[in-house]
């Protein structure tokens, strides 16, 4: 019994699609991990302001402790 031969061209479309399929799957994961990634963002910066009000150290000795310079403890 003779199969079939599936013509090149058939085959390329039936890729292209496969492959756009896996695109679209692809960005809607990559979407919902940037999204998850800036929600995160966003509790970590609201954690650090929390924590700044909290504190009794000034604007300015924060800074300086960010960018690495110590903090002298007076």
């Amino acid at each position: 019994m003779a199969r079939r031969s599936v013509p090149i061209e058939e085959k390329i479309e039936s890729q292209k699609e496969a492959v756009s399929k896996e695109k679209d799957r692809y960005e809607n994961e990559l979407d919902k991990l940037e999204k998850l990634m800036q929600k995160r963002d966003e509790l970590r910066s609201k954690e650090l302001m929390e924590a700044f009000a909290r504190s009794e150290r000034s604007f300015e000795e924060v800074m300086r402790f960010l960018s690495g310079n110590e903090v002298d403890d007076e």
